[in-house]
C-alpha cells in the first residue's frame, strides 16, 4: 500500500453543541452557508486529492446524523471505518485506522474539523512522507500544525496508542520534518460555533 490518508471523524463534537443534537461535522462550511458543502466533506475532499487512499474513521453508533455522515464521506471516496474503540479518544481511533492499513508505506492524519488546509500542504506532508521522513508536518509561522504525517516506521507506535493521548508521544521520538507553508488553515480547526463563522468568513479565500 501507497501511503494512506486517516481522517478522524469520531469526534461527538461536546463543545461545539453539548446537547449534542447537531454533528458539527455535518454542519455547512463555505460563503453564504445556506447549501455549502459540510465541513467533514471539504476536510475530505482535499485530504483525498492529495493522497489517494482514505481511511475515515467514525463512530460505531446509529442514528441519523451517523448514517449521513458515513454516506458522505463514501461519496468522497473514503474507505468508512467505524472504529468501536472511538469513544476512547483520538488515540483510539488512530490506532484502529492504522491497525486496517498495516502494510501502508505511511500515513497523514488529518482531522475532519479542519476544512480550511489546503491541498498542497497535505501533498506536501505525503511526498515528505513517502520518500523516507519518520514523521512530518506543516509550520505555520513557527506553528506546528495538521495534518502530520507518519512513515512505516512509526506503524507499530501508532497502532498501539490509547485513550485520547493521540501521538504527541510518537513525535517526540520520532521529531518531525518541518515544512514551512503559508496555510492558516493548518491551525484552524472548529471546536466552537464561533470557530464556524470565523471559517465562513475566510471560506473564499481558501485554495485547493
Amino acid at each position: 500500500m501507497d501511503v494512506v490518508g486517516i481522517l478522524l471523524a469520531a469526534g461527538k463534537g461536546e463543545r461545539f453543541d453539548p446537547s449534542l443534537q447537531r454533528l458539527k461535522l455535518l454542519e455547512s462550511f463555505g460563503p453564504g452557508s445556506q447549501g455549502a458543502e459540510p465541513i467533514a466533506v471539504a476536510a475530505a475532499r482535499s485530504l483525498r486529492a492529495a493522497v489517494g487512499t482514505v481511511i475515515a474513521i467514525v463512530r460505531d453508533e446509529t442514528g441519523a446524523n451517523q448514517g449521513l455522515l458515513r454516506a458522505l464521506l463514501a461519496e468522497q471516496g473514503c474507505t468508512v471505518l467505524p472504529c468501536e474503540r472511538a469513544h476512547e479518544g483520538i488515540g483510539a481511533s488512530i490506532a484502529c485506522a492504522v491497525g486496517a492499513s498495516s502494510q501502508a508505506r505511511g500515513w497523514i492524519i488529518a482531522l475532519a474539523d479542519m476544512p480550511q488546509v489546503q491541498q498542497q500542504t497535505i501533498a506536501a506532508v505525503r511526498k515528505a512522507i513517502a520518500e523516507g521522513a519518520a514523521a512530518a508536518a506543516p509550520f505555520y509561522r513557527g506553528q506546528r500544525g495538521h495534518p502530520v504525517g507518519f512513515g512505516a516506521i512509526c506503524g507499530p507506535e501508532l497502532a498501539a496508542l490509547e485513550g485520547d493521548i493521540g501521538a504527541r508521544e510518537v513525535l517526540r521520538r520520532h521529531p518531525p520534518v518541518r515544512i514551512e507553508v503559508d496555510d492558516p488553515g493548518v491551525l484552524c480547526d472548529i471546536d466552537e460555533p464561533t470557530d464556524l463563522d470565523n471559517a465562513r468568513t475566510q471560506a473564499p479565500n481558501r485554495i485547493s
